[in-house]
């Protein structure tokens, strides 16, 4: 991504993405031209959390799935110093092993050594804060970080729209899970609801009763968590029940 056309056409192609995975493998598609193809991005959790409750944290990666496993399970996030300076910063962070930073323990130091099993030897950590005030950080590692100082912001860009886009589907996806189950004729019921029409209308327009239309009607409502009609209507737009 070296000029401003191809700054656009990757944010284009973010967006296009409907899969978390989709916007993994563009976002790789530009960290592996520095070198970086080994990527995880999520947010930081808290201590003292088991490796399934600190998996959950992960929103998109690329690390082998042994590696992560292994990092989780050894709770090596209790000593990772680019864990602790996320804690204290949100500045970015280039590490090439563990030279240079602060705090390597020598339980550290045995997880850089492991790393570099997996081909994580070097790299860059980047904290991407959201308008909710949320650190999100994408860890981008590999076995040969190539990137001078001007390309940075650069691929700071990248990784905003990334975790945005990667969020997105996530809340998405959420949303989904967690949707109400209409009926048909309670999903047509609340579209004409929608438009302005009364039970009668639409029970002459739907060729059903006035009361059955009502009870339509209500049977939305109460599951989409609505004290009356107007509020039925935003959730059912809200929830895509209406376009």
């Amino acid at each position: 991504m070296r000029s401003f056309d191809e700054t656009l056409q990757f944010v284009s192609d973010l967006q296009a993405a409907h899969a978390i995975d989709a916007v993994r493998n563009k976002f790789l598609s530009l960290t592996s031209l520095y070198g970086l193809d080994r990527v995880l991005v999520g947010t930081l959790p808290d201590s003292g959390l088991g490796p399934e409750e600190q998996k959950a944290h992960v929103l998109m990666h690329s690390w082998p799935d042994e590696w992560l496993d292994h990092y989780a399970g050894e709770d090596y996030l209790e000593c990772d110093p680019l864990a602790d300076m996320l804690r204290n910063g949100t500045a970015p962070v280039t590490w090439k092993g563990p030279a240079g930073l602060p705090g390597v323990s020598a339980r550290a130091q045995l997880m850089f050594d492991e790393a570099r099993e997996f081909d994580i030897k070097e790299g860059m950590v980047l904290p991407i804060v959201t308008l909710e005030g949320t650190v999100v950080f994408a860890s981008l590692s590999g076995t040969n970080l190539d990137i001078n100082p001007l390309e940075i912001g650069t691929l700071q860009l990248a990784t905003t729209h990334a975790v945005t886009r990667a969020l997105q589907l996530t809340e998405m996806a959420k949303a989904q899970r967690s949707r109400p189950e209409l009926t048909a004729r309670e999903r047509e019921c609340i579209r004409w609801a929608a438009l302005g029409k009364s039970e009668w209308e639409i029970s002459q327009i739907l060729g059903i009763s006035e009361h059955t239309s009502e009870k339509h009607l209500l049977s939305a409502k109460t599951k989409l968590g609505a004290v009356n009609r107007v509020q039925a209507v935003a959730e059912a737009i809200r929830l895509g029940y209406i376009t």
